[in-house]
């Protein structure tokens, strides 16, 4: 088998979930709202405002007191957190000497009687960094804490784990199954070269190229694939490709095979049993800057489709729509 590149789990501080910030002791230098941005931290040399260096994430003033600042960030979708990546690029000097994460599970604004649970115990950080740590705890939260210790700053922080499915999540007649919000998520691709995967399951247009899948350019006869995991097992009755922003960039054709797994198996497995899964959308032509709507006839369940284009290029979006789940 080729290589192939996993699937991360879904970052939940992803503001295309709906997450924002709701509350921070402090924000003087840098916007705390950076924090929660899905693309890399970035440095403008020279570059000040009138507070001072611009940065690309939270930056805090010089605390002259015992305390720490911190701030609150509401989920868009409560979820399990399995991973998190708190990131110091570019903050060199000016990084926190620690921080921490508490959670907690509310269906309003937390208070100061909220019960909140230490999930990351005080980590030391270090300058320009990405810092990796599990979380133990796999309680369903909906807001998460981030002290700042004692002050400094902080360029991003990531929440990869899993969406919370409820039965509520597919009230609505008409299901997108693929998107992040319904519990979507990358099993794996084989290149994703310009463009991350996962873009292509976040609610909305796509805002541009960056926001959307491109693979390298492959040279000669090639075809590029992701799989992706639906949040629920559905009859599949559409499926929407979506190339907006890509114009001379985008794939020449498409297809869509699709298969039922049963059990909990790893990337690797799924991504060999997908040669064998059924097709539900032959070989059709692509156009440019464009969503294409497919009508499908199918009467079987699935819970993980594969993509495959022709021979390489860009989609900003897909959409696997169904009115029948398996629950």
């Amino acid at each position: 088998m080729k290589k192939f590149i996993k699937g991360r789990m879904m970052n939940l501080a992803d503001p295309r979930f709906g997450t924002k910030i709701i509350f921070k002791t402090d924000d003087f230098f840098a916007s705390a709202n950076r924090v929660l941005s899905p693309t890399l931290p970035i440095f403008k040399d020279g570059v000040y405002d009138k507070h001072g260096k611009w940065m690309d994430g939270i930056e805090t003033r010089r605390r002259r007191d015992k305390g720490h600042d911190y701030l609150i960030i509401k989920l868009g979708r409560p979820g399990k957190i399995f991973n998190v990546d708190i990131d110091t690029t570019h903050f060199s000097g000016n990084q926190p000497s620690y921080t921490s994460l508490e959670a907690c599970h509310s269906n309003k604004k937390p208070n100061n009687k909220s019960r909140w649970i230490t999930i990351l115990d005080k980590k030391k950080m270090s300058p320009n960094k990405n810092h990796n740590f599990k979380i133990k705890n796999k309680s369903i939260f909906t807001h998460i804490k981030l002290n700042i210790i004692p002050d400094g700053g902080v360029a991003r922080v990531r929440f990869f784990g899993e969406v919370e499915i409820k039965k509520g999540n597919f009230r609505k007649k008409i299901i997108d199954l693929s998107s992040m919000l319904n519990g979507g998520s990358i099993v794996a691709c084989n290149n994703e070269h310009f463009g991350k995967a996962e873009n292509i399951l976040a609610p909305g247009k796509s805002k541009g190229m960056h926001d959307g899948w491109e693979t390298r350019r492959s040279r000669g006869k090639n075809y590029d694939w992701v799989i992706i995991k639906l949040g629920a097992a559905g009859n599949i009755s559409k499926i929407e490709i979506d190339t907006h922003h890509f114009k001379g960039n985008y794939p020449d054709r498409c297809s869509v095979q699709a298969g039922y797994i049963h059990k909990k198996t790893s990337n690797f497995s799924v991504v060999k049993k997908s040669n064998k899964w059924k097709t539900l959308l032959n070989k059709v032509k692509l156009n440019a800057h464009k969503k294409h709507g497919f009508k499908i006839k199918n009467k079987s369940f699935f819970n993980y489709i594969k993509l495959i284009i022709w021979p390489d290029g860009g989609i900003s979006r897909i959409r696997v729509k169904t009115n029948k789940i398996i629950k």
